[in-house]
């Protein structure tokens, strides 16, 4: 039971219908949401939460769905269904096409991944469409909603007669007009019109005599006159003939279209019912995603445990105006049934209300709902509200006696899987007696194991609240410092009014105020100053909770980058050793090489002096272009050899040369010396002191090298497998698929995906010409059908 009547206008549902049915694309599906109703079934509800979820899946993963043709084609049904009627041509083509959508939605679904969209499945596992349906309908009318030439034997015979007369025609009219027009009996912009499906001239009255012909009509001023000249009497009585006949034809093609139609209707009416379902699933997905919405753990008895609720309709508006939203945890179990929110006015508490109650009702009406993904529900059997002003001049009840109504209501319909939602509870009368009264029936209510959430100002039901089991109190947070609500909901204690503050701060004559607080109390105003310095004490807490943890976060990644940068060091050092022992190598094995032809060379010129001066420049020449092939190393500043002799641990470098070392240990006149990882026997003489690079240098070349390495992992993290040139001009689209494809080898990308689509097939030849032609390309091949076909090209690459 839903109570009022005007339940889904004053919590807002009214509006979120109306959205839903601006996402339909077609009046299928319009349909079902202005069916929409409040269901207390579990299983069907869950059923309803599953399609949902699903199809809001599918358009994250912006799949291929089709989302065109959706025509509501029930009239042409009903119209077919009557014998000796036929369709129109447009009838036919929105049937078609409208077919197709719905076969193609099922090939998608059902091709999808085994076990997953389970719930969109068994939506569509017994709709039937027969392919020589289609068939018979795609031999009529085309994809562009046009008659098929060839639809007959007949029909394309009158279509070429008819369209070899109408090209004498015209060419019979042209003649006329040039003379006419020559002569000056017709304007000299004029041209060939249609007057009663005939092709007549337009002439100047004054000559009007001057052709021979049937006067059709004139101009409105009677300044020109059209004219069926005499000549073209037989062309046009034979075209208008070949019309006709064409025309007989195309009825008979109709209506045995017609009756082919009406032997498939029962299944076609079940085929549209999916498809409005499925636009009707589509926009509800649609509108969950615009809401970030989601599926909650739905439990079959009354509760909810929310986690960061959110009023949909508010969260869009603010997001509109680039506002945030406070979201809300609420929890109402077996336990904890009743929730007594207290607070200023202004500050959350309506809302905070119609959000329990639109959200609720959207989730029974088989809706996600924006909660977060950790959250539980439950289903209610009943949902009563009372909010607002319903003074009733009809039936001359106040505002007060209103409300007593609802109230009369609630106690005696609501039971244990109801939820009761009540705004300022106990107002519209005098305070101590509307207190008393909101008292006794919110113990009626907790007596009867109602769910609840109520909103109210008064004292005497918090305290109630906090000694009563299964009613829990709940706050909504205010700076009382700055005058601002946080629209934040605290369930666990009481919130104030902070009447007496707010006056005092916004500047009321303090006599009034004083005055006030001596009327109120001292023990009201001492339980709402303990309420305040526990809302400062909160916040203050929260503050430095937030700090700590930022600190926390901030050390974390700290840790983690250190880590990527001890590895990264690591895997370095391997490979830069790997590299220089390889070039050792192959230096090694060129200067062999050279040594040895340079012998043979001398022993072959047996030693004469020129040829072997002419050897040993040969061999000097490679010397200095190996040592030119070596990278730029950098020069060490050397030391005056001042300061004392060399000793272990100092920096050193041979002399003439720019390796530099550290000497571990010295004998007499030789140093034993660490050049990178070598140990060197080395004498002393040939030795100086250098100065190494400085800690910081080290760091920011290891840090560079360490930066580029990230740079090439985070262009392969961000490389996307798949371009979409549909639509360029051929020069643009090889452009990019040019850079694509070099991008991709080049980050050494096993397979990309090129999406042309179909048209006339240039895009897809360029590009495969291109692909053809490049020799990291192992293979090509199109696209599976259900993903595009021969609309995108694969290609595997080495």
């Amino acid at each position: 039971m839903i109570y009022p009547d005007n339940f889904e206008i004053k919590i807002g549902f009214a509006q979120v219908r109306e959205m839903l049915s601006e996402l339909c694309l077609s009046a299928l599906g319009r349909q079902f949401v202005s069916r929409m109703t409040f269901l207390n079934r579990h299983d069907l509800v869950q059923r309803l939460l599953e399609q949902t979820n699903e199809f809001k899946q599918l358009l994250e993963s912006d799949a291929e769905i089709p989302l065109q043709h959706y025509f509501d084609v029930t009239a042409y049904l009903d119209r077919a269904a009557i014998p000796g009627t036929f369709l129109e041509v447009q009838a036919f083509f929105e049937i078609k096409m409208s077919l197709r959508t719905i076969r193609d939605s099922q090939r998608f679904i059902s091709s999808t991944e085994e076990g997953k969209f389970e719930a969109l499945k068994a939506l569509g596992a017994n709709i039937m469409v027969e392919r020589s349906l289609i068939a018979a309908l795609d031999k009529v009318v085309d994809d562009a909603g046009a008659v098929r030439d060839d639809a007959s034997p007949e029909l394309q015979r009158y279509k070429r007669d008819l369209i070899a007369q109408q090209g004498q025609l015209r060419k019979t009219i042209s003649s006329i007009m040039r003379h006419a027009k020559n002569e000056g009996w017709t304007p000299g912009d004029a041209e060939p019109t249609i007057r009663g499906g005939r092709l007549v001239i337009p002439v100047i009255a004054e000559h009007k005599r001057r052709i021979k012909g049937l006067i059709h009509d004139e101009s409105n001023t009677g300044q020109t006159v059209y004219i069926e000249p005499e000549s073209i009497f037989e062309l046009n009585n034979d075209i208008k003939d070949l019309e006709n006949a064409y025309h007989r034809e195309l009825i008979r093609i109709l209506v045995g279209l017609t009756n082919t139609l009406r032997n498939f209707i029962p299944e076609l009416r079940k085929a549209y019912q999916y498809l409005g379902l499925l636009d009707f699933i589509r926009a509800k997905a649609a509108f969950a995603r615009r809401v970030e919405a989601t599926m909650p753990k739905l439990h079959k008895y009354p509760h909810i445990a929310w986690k960061e609720a959110i009023h949909p309709l508010l969260y869009l508006s603010h997001k509109q105006m680039g506002k945030p939203t406070v979201p809300m945890d609420l929890e109402l179990t077996r336990e904890q049934r009743i929730l007594l929110i207290s607070g200023p006015n202004a500050g959350g508490k309506s809302v905070s209300l119609k959000t329990v109650g639109l959200v609720q009702y959207m989730l029974q009406t088989g809706m996600l709902i924006p909660v977060a993904g950790n959250s539980e529900a439950g289903i209610f059997h009943d949902i009563f509200i009372d909010i607002g002003d319903e003074q009733s001049i009809e039936n001359d009840l106040s505002t007060y006696s209103s409300h007593l109504t609802n109230m009369k209501k609630f106690v005696t319909v609501a039971d244990n899987k109801s939820l009761v939602l009540i705004d300022e509870f106990g107002t519209g009368t005098e305070p101590v007696l509307g207190g008393a009264i909101a008292e006794a029936v919110l113990q009626n209510l907790n007596d009867s194991k109602v769910f609840g959430v109520i909103t109210t100002h008064y004292t005497n039901l918090k305290n109630f609240a906090e000694r009563t089991p299964g009613i829990v109190n709940g706050a909504m947070r205010y700076d009382h410092k700055n005058l601002q609500p946080l629209y934040q909901l605290e369930i666990g204690k009481p919130g104030s009014s902070f009447a007496i503050e707010i006056a005092r701060k916004i500047g009321l004559p303090r006599h009034i105020v004083d005055k006030a607080s001596s009327l109120v109390g001292k023990d009201k105003i001492r339980y709402d100053r303990l309420l305040e310095e526990l809302e400062t004490e909160k916040q203050e807490l929260e503050k430095k909770l937030k700090e700590a943890t930022a600190l926390e976060l901030k050390l974390k990644r700290n840790v983690k980058e250190y880590s990527d940068l001890k590895n990264f060091l690591e895997e370095s050092k391997q490979d830069v050793m790997r590299e220089a022992k390889g070039k050792a190598k192959l230096l090694l094995k060129d200067a062999n090489q050279k040594i040895e032809a340079t012998i043979q060379q001398i022993k072959q010129s047996q030693a004469e002096k020129e040829q072997t001066k002419l050897a040993r420049r040969e061999l000097e020449e490679f010397a200095t272009e190996q040592v030119r092939k070596e990278e730029p190393r950098p020069a060490h500043k050397r030391i005056a050899s001042n300061g004392g002799p060399l000793k272990a641990g100092d920096t050193v470098a041979l002399i003439g040369q720019d390796s530099v070392g550290e000497i571990v240990g010295i004998k007499g006149k030789t140093a034993e010396v660490l050049f990178g990882g070598l140990k060197t026997i080395v004498k002393v003489d040939n030795l100086e002191r250098a100065e190494a690079l400085t800690k910081k240098q080290k760091k920011a070349e290891v840090a560079e090298g360490y930066t580029r390495g990230m740079n090439i992992t985070q262009r392969m993290a961000d490389f996307g497998s798949t371009i979409d040139i549909r639509g360029e001009y051929a020069e643009d689209a090889l452009n990019k698929v040019m850079n694509f494809t070099d991008e991709a080898i080049m980050l050494g990308i096993p397979e990309i995906k090129i999406v042309h689509g179909r048209g006339n097939g240039v895009l897809r030849q360029v590009v495969r010409d291109y692909l053809y032609s490049v020799p990291e390309v192992v293979s090509l091949a199109s696209e599976a059908e259900e993903r595009g076909g021969d609309g995108a090209t694969l290609a595997v690459l080495k």
